[in-house]
Parts: structure tokens; C-alpha cells; sequence
């Protein structure tokens, strides 16, 4: 649990084999995030990414059927290249924080940090999150989905690793 949230964290973790400035940049750079970020099977449209403290990265994923989820992260604090720290969520397609589309007992905003730790040119990325400012029912939820989550993100982080491997 972190101090802030008082709540579960999920806490993830991937090795990958790249330096850690440009693992960074995966999450920095709108061109890359484009190509990985989502879970399989989604295309990742990048409607803003305003990198900087106070800035918001938002999003849309469109699965092949046609159907839209929006978020957007808000940008708490950057220390290239060791750590980011934000909060995301899902959003509308003007970039109001909205409830989950799949849950309404979701919690309406999750606090993120990733390090970034290089050794013998390899990176190991951690994500770590959880609710803030959430109910006990919206937290109830998060502890109920950390399989599911844990899963989504594995993914997501194999995306990230393929598309590694091309650059």
C-alpha cells in the first residue's frame, strides 16, 4: 500500500532488453505509445500528449469491432529517465474524467508510478498503483480485478517488448 493511497497496489514488473533512456521514451514520445500501449487486439490513437508535470496524455483505444475506450493520464511528475508518476483514468472523447464504461464501481482514478532501473543495458520496468480518493466499494473493486489487471498489463508490457525489438 502507498502512503498517499492507503489502498491495495498492484505492483508489476517486466526485464526488458533495452537501455533505460529508450524505454523511457516509449513513454514519453507520442510515435511510440501509439504502437504498444493497450491491451491486444486495440489501436491506440493518440488524441494528446502533453509530457510535462501538469500535462495529460489522452487517448482512445478502438477494438476491431469498432468499439471506443477513451482515458487520459495526468502527468504528476517526470524525472527523466528514472521515474514517472500520474494518474490515469477513463475519459470521454473531450477528455472529462468519466466512470468505467465496464464497471461503475471502478475506482474513477489511479495513482501510477514507474521506475526505471538499468542494468548490463537491460531495463527493468516497474508500475506501481493504486485507487486515490476512491470508496471502499471502489477499492473492494480494484482488490477484486488485481488478476485481471495484472494480466491486462502483462500484455500490454509484451506489446511494449515486441515493439522494442523492431527499433
Amino acid at each position: 500500500m502507498t502512503e498517499e493511497t492507503k489502498t491495495p497496489e498492484l505492483v508489476i514488473s517486466r526485464v526488458l532488453n533495452a537501455p533505460r533512456e529508450l524505454v523511457f521514451k516509449m513513454w514519453a514520445q507520442a510515435e511510440h505509445l501509439a504502437h504498444w500501449w493497450g491491451p491486444k487486439g486495440f489501436e491506440l490513437i493518440v488524441k494528446k500528449l502533453d509530457f510535462k508535470p501538469g500535462g495529460e496524455f489522452h487517448y482512445v483505444m478502438k477494438a476491431a469491432n469498432g468499439h471506443e475506450m477513451w482515458g487520459k493520464f495526468i502527468y504528476r511528475e517526470i524525472l527523466e529517465p528514472e521515474k514517472i508518476i500520474f494518474v490515469n483514468c477513463f475519459s470521454d472523447e473531450a477528455g472529462n474524467s468519466i466512470r468505467s464504461p465496464f464497471m461503475p464501481t471502478w475506482p474513477l482514478e489511479i495513482l501510477n508510478t514507474l521506475t526505471f532501473e538499468e542494468l548490463d543495458g537491460k531495463t527493468t520496468l516497474t508500475i506501481a498503483g493504486g485507487p486515490i480518493n476512491a470508496t471502499e466499494e471502489e477499492m473492494e473493486a480494484f482488490r477484486a480485478n488485481m488478476a485481471g489487471m495484472g494480466q491486462g498489463f502483462g500484455g500490454t508490457f509484451d506489446k511494449l517488448e515486441e515493439y522494442l525489438a523492431t527499433l
